[in-house]
């Protein structure tokens, strides 16, 4: 392995020097926000229709991004190319949608062509640019400034600290409309169904208990032994212990097990009252798998009794359940 410089070498003082640049530029936006953030958000938020992000080249593809984080926490969205748009995709778009357009100079052609199509379409433009002066911001219903004092490529020419302060701005636009909306992470989870990001978000924990027969338990008053029967029968790692009633009293686990053999010599005679743990730790059904795994973690355990609105045990889960089914 190679060993770090006691010195930063020239091309990683580049990288520092980009990343203050960068770093400083998203600083400079926090004095920017006005007004104009307000109203852009009261615009998207009063929106019947969709926000159609525009934007060319570089900025092209920060409204991209843009229009799906926006489309992914609770604001639809899409992008359209303004050069596209120009020879008829402006077909997409209507009197009920917003028109989200970036461009760092505000001057952008294919952008500022649009403009007359919009004002006689009479849909609300919010405009993204560096310059609250240009053409496009002078024409916006709202303008977010997204101006920096210079790029971090060293001719202050190809645009690195510009696109990433709109990237910037354009989260917080983002975040701040989410948190108008109310959005939950179940409202997240239905715009994300596939893969391990899904299944953190959507799946509870009824969807992967052990129960009916797969559920381990016995009664309170218990010879020790049946326990230890019951435990190896399920191989879940605990049993559930009810009262005559059928409400969880207790769990004995493998750790419980553990401490009971440095406390007993003999466990004949032993009941599972005498060293299970009261009263277990236990979880709803409905609750989210994700705080299972949450629960589990914080309680350094491996398992967790599923109780019903009485506390009778409904199901059992165990957190190799979690992990095959892609929730850690």
């Amino acid at each position: 392995m190679r060993q770090p410089l006691s010195t930063p070498s020239p091309l990683r003082e580049s990288a520092l020097r980009t990343l203050q640049i960068e770093q400083a530029a998203i600083g400079g936006l926090q004095a920017k926000l006005d007004e104009h953030f307000d109203h852009a958000c009261e615009l998207i938020l009063a929106c019947h229709g969709r926000v159609v992000v525009t934007g060319m080249g570089k900025s092209g593809h920060i409204a991209g991004k843009l229009a799906a984080t926006l489309a992914s926490t609770g604001t639809p969205a899409f992008f359209v190319h303004p050069g596209e748009a120009s020879h008829g995709d402006l077909g997409m778009i209507t009197r009920a949608d917003v028109v989200l357009a970036l461009s760092n100079s505000g001057e952008t052609a294919e952008v500022t062509a649009l403009l007359p199509l919009l004002k006689r379409l009479g849909t609300p433009l919010v405009s993204m640019t560096g310059r609250p002066g240009s053409t496009l911001a002078k024409h916006a219903d709202a303008h977010l400034n997204s101006g920096v004092e210079r790029e971090a490529c060293p001719l202050d020419l190809a645009p690195t600290s510009s696109t990433t302060a709109a990237l910037a701005l354009g989260d917080a636009l983002a975040v701040a409309l989410l948190e108008a909306r109310g959005f939950t992470a179940e409202d997240f989870a239905l715009s994300h169904p596939g893969g391990s990001l899904g299944k953190r978000l959507l799946l509870r924990v009824k969807d992967l208990m052990h129960n009916g027969t797969r559920l381990p338990q016995v009664a309170l008053g218990s010879p020790l032994r049946d326990a230890l029967i019951e435990i190896t029968r399920q191989g879940l790692g605990f049993t559930c212990v009810v009262d005559s009633e059928g409400r969880l009293a207790g769990v004995y686990t493998d750790g419980d097990l553990r401490r009971t053999l440095d406390q007993f010599h003999d466990l004949r005679d032993v009941i599972v009252d005498d060293v299970m743990t009261r009263p277990g730790k236990r979880i709803g059904p409905d609750i989210l798998a994700a705080e299972a795994v949450r629960i589990m973690e914080d309680s350094r355990i491996t398992a967790l009794a599923v109780v019903d609105d009485q506390q009778r045990p409904i199901g059992a889960l165990h957190m190799h359940d979690l992990l095959a089914s892609g929730v850690i």
